[in-house]
């Protein structure tokens, strides 16, 4: 009897929760996929009406993507060790509401051209925008063991969803008189600030939902754990020194800095080699990303039960930084919309096998120490190529595709070479086949 009044109690916290979690982590990938059409403005709109000439402008657009993954790098692991001091629920509204005060401040930034305020805007949401360790820390807690896999499945959907949703919203909201899914022309008033003013309402709502809605989740709050400060400093030690893994989060880390030097200039080679316009430019990331969810979807999980994880990256790293080469020759919108699933679906594949391939090869006590090791590498490796990538595109806009292809390249060359499957691999490959 009391088995299942505890079971039930726990479906029912479970039901809470989830809805809330997916939300928060949806509204933090539909942010920066809104930013990828709108980024652009900022350089004629405000760097070079303020005086700095195209180049300088573009240097100070990679400065200006990179400082967001640079505060979150720092903050991410530091959030997710004050929600165990502290508890799930504070520390979610907390970081949902500086997203949304974060948003507000870069709209005011935009309409006042205030490009100190831009920057301090974008440091401030990175710093409360890296909560996923607590999204996925809710989830672990709220999660019978047969449902774990299937709930952080879903994050990899809100993921999917905000990625198609992102670009094409933001390129809408912040362009008047355009159509809005057939259904009506966007309004006169709409500028680049309408995205983050929009933004910002669905933060606050959802930090209303977490405060009123969300129960705390963590059972075991201990107001006495230090917080170490410098946690994502060591996380990048851990995945330089660690045997078993350092060869796949060097690869990781090699491959999202190229997918980096790609979306944060990709944009302007857009705008000058075919003509695009901030809508259009939305439309082609929607499309990128609706390929990369049906890769997700139907090809990923085909070819993982043909192949292991480890087997597929050695063709799929390779693969992806020739597929961003290809990038580069279109003349046409229609050249550019028949070699972009080719990219989408190395690209898709990439991001799947590499965490699960990672996954398996630590150790089950330490999975949720390893995970943070590869977000902490993750968020490294989004931000050093887009300061380089400024300097870089200055010599041309094309430059810093060309550099994301060939650093990706290196990284699965250097899988090819150096990857050797770790003991705990093996045992949990085992564990699965028995299961």
């Amino acid at each position: 009897m009391v088995d299942k009044i505890k079971e039930k109690l726990s479906d029912r916290m479970e039901k809470k929760a989830l809805p809330i979690v997916i939300s928060t982590l949806f509204l933090d990938v539909l942010g920066v996929g809104m930013l990828w059409p709108v980024f652009p403005q900022l350089i004629f709109k405000i760097f070079e009406p303020a005086g700095y000439s195209y180049h300088s402008s573009l240097i100070m657009l990679g400065w200006l993507t990179a400082i967001y993954p640079i505060m979150q790098f720092i903050a991410t692991p530091i959030l997710g060790q004050l929600s165990d001091r502290y508890g799930r629920k504070p520390i979610l509204a907390f970081s949902l509401f500086g997203t949304a005060l974060g948003y507000i401040v870069f709209a005011i930034a935009i309409l006042t051209k205030n490009i100190p305020l831009l920057f301090i805007a974008r440091a401030f949401d990175g710093i409360t925008g890296g909560n996923i360790s607590v999204a996925r820390a809710v989830i672990a807690d709220v999660s019978a063991p047969e449902h774990r896999a299937k709930n952080f499945a879903k994050i990899g959907a809100a993921f999917g969803i905000g990625f198609v949703a992102g670009p094409y919203l933001g390129a809408r909201l912040s362009t008047p008189g355009i159509s809005f899914f057939g259904l009506f022309n966007t309004p006169h008033w709409f500028s680049t600030a309408s995205p983050f003013w929009f933004t910002a309402a669905l933060s606050l709502i959802n930090t209303i939902l977490v405060l009123a809605v969300l129960p705390e989740t963590h059972k075991h709050i201990n107001n006495r754990l230090k917080v170490t400060w410098t946690k994502s400093l060591a996380n990048i030690k851990k995945a330089a020194t660690s045997p078993a893994l350092r060869v796949i989060f060097g690869a990781e880390f090699l491959f999202w800095g190229g997918f980096t030097f790609f979306t944060t200039f990709f944009q302007i080679l857009l705008i000058q080699k075919l003509g695009f316009k901030t809508n259009n430019i939305g439309d082609f990331f929607a499309y990128m990303g609706i390929c990369i969810a049906v890769t997700q979807l139907v090809i990923t999980p085909f070819l993982v039960k043909r192949f292991s994880s480890a087997n597929i990256l050695r063709v799929s790293l390779i693969g992806n930084g020739v597929a961003l080469f290809l990038q580069l020759l279109p003349h046409n919108t229609a050249q550019l919309l028949l070699v972009t699933p080719v990219f989408a679906i190395f690209n898709g594949i990439t991001i799947a096998n590499a965490s699960a391939l990672i996954s398996l090869s630590a150790d089950k006590k330490i999975q949720g120490e390893v995970l943070g090791i590869e977000a902490s590498v993750q968020a490294l490796g989004q931000s050093i190529p887009a300061i380089i990538g400024g300097y870089i595109a200055t010599v041309g806009v094309n430059v810093p595709v060309a550099v994301g292809g060939t650093v990706i390249m290196v990284g699965g060359i250097g899988y090819n070479l150096f990857y050797r499957k770790p003991k705990a691999m093996v045992h949990n490959e085992s564990e699965a086949v028995a299961a």
